[in-house]
């Protein structure tokens, strides 16, 4: 870009400073927001008798528990209990414990500790589900580990077969890659009979290809069985829930919020419809969605409101749910501190009369978010009001408040009613009058400097040597 100072003449530098001059007269500009859509924070119980559920990750499925960081405690099957979840799922990495080669024995050692942790979810009376999690060479070559997964599903059979009817079997998690419908149709069939020969009445969850998608349930082939329950998988949309995920190629950027506008929420409602017409068409076979969760580099806000929706919306299709998951990334549970994230908590099993007061600001930080009981005051609090830059920053007003029952307390503090689900963004305007006054300034100096050099160069032009003077 040419940066040169142009060649003014008097009337244009006038013109540029009565333009520089409105400039700074003119009203601030407000920053715009979009309304966010409310919804019913009302308890809806699952229609399907299966209930919510949350998963155990990053523990058994890693290739050594406690690998990934979590490492299963026996009290956090009582914890998940008591918080009111009724299913817990269990991925695990058999394969990193099973024999390369025939008879592909899955290790004791395992085994125990497998089944230490299924007793300990059974003694909370829990529905507990396991799964074949990350088998990552049946993806690449299915035909070549074929029979090593079967042969991995008839020791598990064998080894679970008189434990209650509350332990159910999760053939695979996520198929996809190499191992296509045809293949997995085919594979699913060969272990559901394999299971059924000493496991005739057991609960058998199974999936479509390409990662538990929805839009390949219509590629699934269902065995003829009255206790198979269809598993499917939700992460829409997938730049939102996976924002900074490290283990994604490229990471989607982190800073996507999920506002609950109606385009965002169609996404996620045609995908459980989709699934619930399917089920429709097939004999109203139950459907488990196994996964859905929102990465903590996400903002807890937007976190809230979208597992908040995606659950209430699965149940009123009774379909049963299971969060992604405890206590690592995505987790409703903090390890650390030994206690359950409280918003997020609420959101999958929200409190009777309890709504959630959401406060958002571009700029600064903002406390007061979070679930409040109905007829309390929720106090929403900006930490500071004004940023100064060349383009000042300064609070105008709180968008969505009811001036008839909240209380402005001082400039920045506000007091929000809860009669139901509030939320309340902080608007901001900019304030142009030091941009203007710099723009003034510097187009009078360069106007100043520029008519200088123009009288110094017609100056020089006047003075001419006299050539003869110079011998006399």
């Amino acid at each position: 870009m040419d940066m040169r100072l142009p060649h003014l003449y008097i009337h244009e530098v006038l013109l540029l400073l009565f333009l520089a001059t409105l400039i700074s007269q003119a009203s601030p500009r407000i920053l715009c927001s979009h309304p966010l859509q409310t919804r019913t924070s009302e308890s809806e119980k699952p229609t399907s008798g299966f209930g919510r559920g949350v998963n155990i990750g990053n523990a058994l499925e890693a290739p050594e528990e406690g690998a990934w960081g979590v490492y299963i405690k026996d009290e956090y099957f009582r914890i998940i209990s008591e918080a009111g979840f009724n299913i817990i799922r269990i991925p695990i990495r058999w394969s990193a414990h099973a024999e390369e080669k025939s008879p592909y024995k899955i290790n004791d050692e395992f085994f125990g500790r497998v089944d230490h942790v299924i007793s300990k979810a059974l003694e909370q009376n829990l529905t507990v589900i396991i799964n074949v999690h990350h088998y990552e060479e049946i993806m690449l070559d299915p035909q070549g580990h074929w029979e090593r997964f079967l042969a991995i599903w008839r020791q598990i059979s064998e080894h679970y077969k008189n434990y209650p009817k509350n332990l159910y079997f999760e053939l695979l998690n996520e198929p996809h890659g190499a191992l296509t419908s045809d293949l997995w149709n085919a594979l699913l069939l060969d272990a559901v009979k394999i299971i059924r020969e000493t496991n005739p009445t057991r609960k058998i969850v199974i999936g479509p290809v390409d990662w538990n998608s929805v839009h390949s349930l219509k590629n699934l082939s269902v065995p003829d069985d009255e206790n198979i329950i269809v598993t499917f998988h939700l992460y829409t949309p997938f730049e939102f829930t996976h924002q900074g995920a490290e283990w994604v190629t490229p990471s989607p950027p982190v800073g996507r919020k999920w506002l609950g506008t109606e385009e965002e929420r169609k996404q996620i409602i045609n995908e459980l419809d989709i699934a619930a017409q399917w089920a429709r068409e097939h004999g109203e076979i139950p459907l488990l969605l196994g996964e859905f969760g929102a990465y903590s580099k996400a903002d807890m806000n937007s976190r809230v409101r979208w597992t908040y929706f995606v659950a209430r919306e699965a149940e009123k299709r009774g379909i049963a749910w299971c969060y992604w998951e405890f206590c690592a990334g995505f987790g409703v549970y903090d390890p650390i501190e030994n206690r359950w994230r409280e918003d997020l908590l609420n959101a999958l099993i929200p409190k009777e009369n309890t709504y959630y007061v959401s406060a958002e600001t571009e700029h600064g930080e903002i406390t007061g978010s979070g679930w409040y009981y109905k007829g309390t005051y929720a106090t929403i609090k900006l930490k500071k009001t004004e940023f100064d830059s060349l383009i000042p920053i300064t609070f105008d007003h709180f968008e969505g408040l009811n001036l008839d029952k909240d209380i402005i307390l001082d400039k920045g503090t506000v007091k929000v009613y809860v009669d139901g689900p509030r939320e309340v963004k902080a608007i901001w305007r900019r304030n142009y009058t030091k941009l203007a006054a710099v723009l003034i300034a510097g187009l009078t100096i360069g106007a100043l400097l520029f008519f200088c050099f123009k009288r110094l160069k017609r100056s020089k032009k006047r003075i001419k040597p006299d050539i003869f003077d110079a011998g006399v």
